[in-house]
């Protein structure tokens, strides 16, 4: 495709991971089991909240959508990765490379806000258990679910409209395992201080704020704590609140500490390896954390099993 007198690239070439040819195999196959865990236990929970009436509450509202932002989430970069390995020529037309970075924003961003929401619906609980009924309301709920997908949706089309209207010339090579953001900036020939003042500023509200109001719930929650202090309101604290604590530091320790520390300090293969972590690693180990370390998923569990297969006595 030419436009004046400039090369416009119609494909665009990822380069996938920094992998030894002998060893190719090998983690084609580790991926592929990675990624067939990731749905599995995600469709589970999923199946679990809404079968069973015992988990239609606000926390697992929030939950399932959870869990679909994760099946979703891996679904946009793992099976394009296991395709590249397995190709001689790995490459990705223009359009689907905008597509994939929209859905890849789309639910990336949709999990900040859930674990927000799920921050918030903790605070509730410990804090004002005797109001928590009236608080936490299901229109509230479906308020906070369908804002969170509202303002994902807009800050994914608004990077992607703002890339569309990028050219990219000379060079089509991505030096990484999907379309990203910053790897493509890198590519284009036009000029990109809008996208990066826009990406700075989006960027603070989308992941620094609500990395802030999850930690303002938890302040919130040891400080009440610390009001009456008590082995058993610290056990029961820590059940309600472990399974969401070990979510958001896998997924926020990753995020801040790919895009929060200078660029500089970040080789291309070290960015692909973290952002493996939060891409696959963590979307696969949720629902371990939420299922191993949640009475209420496991008594739900036998319970559906108990159900469809009349082994309950």
């Amino acid at each position: 495709m030419t436009r004046g007198n400039q090369t416009v690239i119609a494909e665009f070439l990822l380069l996938g991971l920094p992998i030894h040819p002998q060893h190719k195999h090998l983690f084609y196959v580790l991926f592929l089991a990675m990624y067939l865990i990731t749905v599995l236990g995600n469709f589970i929970i999923i199946v679990l909240i809404i079968l069973d009436s015992h988990l239609h509450t606000p926390m697992y509202l929030f939950l399932s959508n959870l869990s679909f932002s994760d099946l979703c989430f891996s679904s946009v970069t793992v099976p394009k990765l296991l395709q590249i390995m397995n190709s001689q020529v790995p490459s990705i037309p223009y359009a689907g490379c905008l597509s994939q970075m929209y859905f890849y924003l789309l639910f990336g961003d949709l999990e900040s806000f859930l674990l927000v929401a799920m921050a918030y619906d903790r605070y509730v609980a410990i804090c004002f258990p005797l109001h928590y009924t009236s608080i936490m309301s299901p229109k509230l709920c479906l308020t906070l679910v369908g804002l969170a997908w509202v303002l994902t949706t807009f800050h994914a089309l608004l990077h992607t409209l703002l890339m569309a209207r990028l050219s990219f010339c000379a060079d089509n090579m991505i030096h990484h395992f999907f379309c990203d953001m910053s790897a493509l900036l890198k590519l284009s020939c036009s000029d990109t201080s809008v996208n990066e003042l826009v990406i700075f500023v989006m960027g603070g509200i989308i992941l620094v704020l609500p990395f802030l109001l999850i930690t303002l719930s938890y302040a919130g929650i040891v400080s009440s704590i610390l009001k009456v202090p008590s082995a058993r309101g610290i056990r029961k604290a820590f059940s309600t609140c472990g399974s969401h604590l070990s979510v958001v530091s896998l997924f926020y320790g990753t995020v801040i500490g790919l895009y929060l520390i200078p660029s500089t300090s970040n080789s291309p293969v070290k960015e692909t390896v973290m952002s493996m972590m939060y891409t696959v690693v963590t979307p696969m180990l949720n629902p371990f954390i939420y299922s191993l370390r949640n009475r209420d998923i496991k008594g739900a569990l036998g319970r559906v099993v108990c159900k469809k297969t009349f082994f309950c006595l």
